[in-house]
């Protein structure tokens, strides 16, 4: 569809053609595309997922959209994508930063920054803009309006709208780490929050299935994930080092961010700005163990518990020391697979609205 000639404040942008694991056309979505005259006023994407918590994202976003219009209109064009299933935000995300836009904002939960933080990058490399200069660069925002909004507890942010359209309006932007994760096949996929494996992962995998209970689907995940549950030996390889054997291992965490589960501040002293992730390791944890430690959990205090330990990386490989391919592996409470995984982190690789 040929360009309008002047830039509209809402476009519903159509699913693109191309699939998340295909490189984006260069042709784009033109759809939501401006002339070069109207470019100073930049281009904001928002990526809505109308699903989210329920159906509330889909109808807080219709109700928010004149307050974006009135907030916004001045100095940018403010374009919408409605996502129709898995992989649309990777998609258009993908294909809005070759085609130019100033910035991609997530509106959703975990899942949705998670999907529109994986369309910055193809095969490994971040995404560039064809025609706008090796200077130019994408910025990432978030309007948290999801079930977990883990992410943005980070940073002491609640679910109000009207906060995160402040943040935007402002404009601040700090440069985001990214977490990296490869699996067997070495494809790399990408994480801003927390990835985690074993009784975490397969937490988090079952909770997936409870959503329609909301912050209730945590507890419901857990308690399936205890159905059968044994604690593993793992093989960890910190920086590069030398392989080494953690017994017993019941969690295994890794934080670019603090919290995950609802809330549940697991890597406390994680900091996405700091160039490193936190890795929190739980050995030897019984059931009656999370009962009585959850409120440590929650609160972030359990460094100090007996069996509880943590440690700041560039980067780390696990692997198990009995391969069973069964111990789960998920990030930003995404389910990615299985182990052997290594996890690595990207500093400073997204301008993000903070």
């Amino acid at each position: 569809m040929a360009a309008p000639a002047t830039p509209r404040q809402s476009l519903i942008l159509p699913r693109a053609s191309s699939h998340s694991h295909s490189q984006p056309s260069a042709g784009g979505l033109t759809s939501y595309r401006v002339t070069a005259s109207h470019r100073r006023r930049g281009d904001f994407v928002f990526v809505v997922n109308p699903l989210g918590a329920n159906g509330r994202t889909g109808k807080q976003w219709k109700q928010l959209l004149p307050l974006l219009r009135t907030r916004l209109a001045d100095q940018c064009n403010i374009c919408e994508c409605i996502t129709s299933g898995p992989s649309h935000a990777i998609d258009v995300t993908r294909e809005a930063i070759k085609d130019g836009v100033d910035a991609v904002i997530a509106v959703g939960g975990d899942g949705t920054l998670h999907e529109v933080v994986n369309g910055f990058f193809w095969e490994g490399s971040p995404v560039c803009a064809l025609d706008r200069g090796p200077d130019h660069s994408t910025a990432l925002g978030l309007i948290p309006l999801g079930t977990g909004s883990d992410f943005a507890r980070t940073f002491g942010w609640t679910n109000d709208p009207h906060d995160a359209i402040d943040r935007i309006v402002r404009g601040v932007k700090s440069k985001l780490d990214v977490g990296v994760m490869e699996g067997p096949n070495r494809e790399p996929h990408f994480f801003v929050n927390v990835a985690d494996i074993h009784l975490s992962a397969k937490a988090g995998y079952f909770a997936s299935m409870y959503k329609s209970f909301g912050n209730l689907c945590y507890v419901f995940g857990a308690l399936r994930a205890f159905w059968g549950h044994n604690n593993q030996d793992m093989r960890i390889k910190v920086n590069g080092g030398e392989w080494r054997t953690v017994h017993n291992v019941t969690a295994l965490c890794i934080g670019n961010a603090k919290y995950f589960g609802g809330g549940m501040k697991i890597t406390p002293t994680a900091d996405p700005f700091s160039g490193n992730l936190e890795v929190v390791i739980l050995q030897d944890f019984k059931w009656y163990d999370f009962i009585l430690k959850l409120h440590r959990l929650y609160g972030g205090t359990h460094l100090s518990v007996n069996g509880v330990s943590s440690m700041r990386v560039q980067s780390i490989e696990v692997a198990e020391v009995a391969a069973s391919g069964g111990v789960f592996v998920q990030s930003d409470g995404e389910h990615f697979g299985f182990l052997p995984t290594k996890f690595s982190v990207l500093p400073r690789a997204v301008d993000f609205f903070c």
